[in-house]
């Protein structure tokens, strides 16, 4: 009985360390992406704001200025990369959802049992 006890709590702690560690990696992407989106408005901001000033000097209008794709090509093509790093960061993924994933360790758990069997083993 001592050692059911010992092997469990083994096990228990094992669980709770690893949920832990999984606890703190989630922590960091999310850091991570606030981060990388902090960092892109603000420095998109300045971009556009500098672009702006920088064409209505040079004797375009307002709104010239701000629908020309150059005020906004930076945030543009880093929004791209940054609506990548959301899906990752917050797991959508409209091509391979967990049910799909599920679906396919259950197909690989069945096709190493059959072959398995086939050879005899377990």
């Amino acid at each position: 009985m001592g050692i059911m006890k010992y092997k469990m709590n083994i096990t228990m702690e094992s669980n709770r360390k690893d949920k832990q560690i999984k606890a703190r990696q989630r922590v960091a992407q999310l850091k991570g992406f606030y981060v990388h989106l902090t960092v892109f408005v603000i420095i998109n901001l300045f971009i556009i704001t500098t672009s702006m000033v920088a064409r209505i000097n040079n004797g375009e209008n307002f709104m010239e200025a701000l629908f020309t794709f150059g005020t906004f090509s930076t945030a543009f093509f880093w929004g791209i990369g940054l609506a990548f790093h959301a899906a990752k960061t917050f797991a959508y993924n409209p091509f391979f959802s967990k049910d799909w994933e599920e679906r396919q360790i259950q197909k690989y758990i069945e096709e190493d049992k059959r072959e398995a069997e086939k050879f005899g083993g377990r």
